[in-house]
């Protein structure tokens, strides 16, 4: 049994002595380069990932005061279309209110 279990030791060292060799190695350059070549491709996905998060949350924060932008200045049309602020914005140009209701004029050659 002993000699079993050393054969089989010796073996498995060989396999290494083997696999380990220049010729295995030099066989396995293309498969080498291709996961180094993987590996970086996983890096820089890693990164484009990260900057595409950042230009996300930042086009984000963008809308976000647009849109604090657009309530206070929609809010702002609203109060000065109201009739009493027109009032007070027309009143330097000489402009007053109608207290009574408009006159309609009507074409004497259009009526007949």
């Amino acid at each position: 049994m002993a000699t079993q279990q050393e054969t089989r030791q010796r073996l498995i060292k060989l396999d290494w002595k083997r696999w380990l060799n220049y010729q295995s190695i030099v066989k396995q350059i293309p498969f080498i380069l291709f996961v180094a070549l993987l590996a970086v491709i996983y890096i820089y996905n890693g990164h484009y990932a990260n900057k595409t998060i950042r230009h996300i949350n930042r086009t984000a924060k963008e809308v976000k005061e647009l849109k604090y932008e657009y309530i206070s200045l929609k809010g702002e049309v609203i109060f000065r279309s109201r009739q009493s602020e027109i009032v007070k914005a027309v009143e330097p140009l000489g402009l007053k209110e109608l207290t009574s209701a408009p006159v309609v004029l009507k074409d004497s050659v259009l009526s007949n």
